[in-house]
């Protein structure tokens, strides 16, 4: 049976150790475990959103392929968060962290359920996702991600 391979998007993100080698330690491990990296966007420096913290983050969003269901992808990159040295996510609270590591689209699947929310719920939101996703998407991405966002307040991909 022939594996049906998957157009992804990912945010990675770290504000603290060595933030550039946490990226690319993270960007090595979802080439060799996840999928193919397609495309790598310019590093983009954002300040902490929805914490207080002196440390900056770098930020990059990458395009993969990959086999693996949405589920078991994020259980993937579950794992590599935490080999990384990311502690337990907290859904309530915003932390300072080694790596972040957040898909942001899946194909163009919609889903929503407890473990997932496809696309991000709050992608558009984040100038350190939708800049870097802007330098990579191509047009048809763009315009789901468009379409999934019709009530935003920003002008989405100027």
């Amino acid at each position: 049976m022939e594996k049906i391979i998957h157009n992804v998007y990912l945010s990675l993100g770290s504000n603290l150790g060595d933030k550039m080698s946490n990226i690319n330690k993270a960007i090595h491990l979802i080439s060799s475990e996840v999928g193919k990296i397609e495309v790598v966007s310019s590093p983009f420096f954002s300040k902490p959103q929805g914490f207080i913290s002196e440390n900056d983050f770098v930020n990059n969003v990458i395009r993969i392929s990959t086999d693996l269901p949405p589920l078991e992808l994020l259980q993937s990159l579950k794992s590599i968060e935490t080999r990384l040295g990311r502690s337990e996510k907290s859904k309530e609270n915003y932390s300072d962290r080694t790596i972040d590591i957040d898909i942001i689209f899946y194909d163009q699947v919609v889903l929503n359920s407890e473990d997932l929310v496809l696309p991000h719920p709050r992608w558009s939101e984040r100038d350190f996702v939708y800049i870097p996703l802007n330098e990579i998407t191509t047009m048809e991405d763009r315009l789901f991600l468009i379409s999934t966002k019709r009530d935003s307040k920003k002008d989405i991909f100027d």
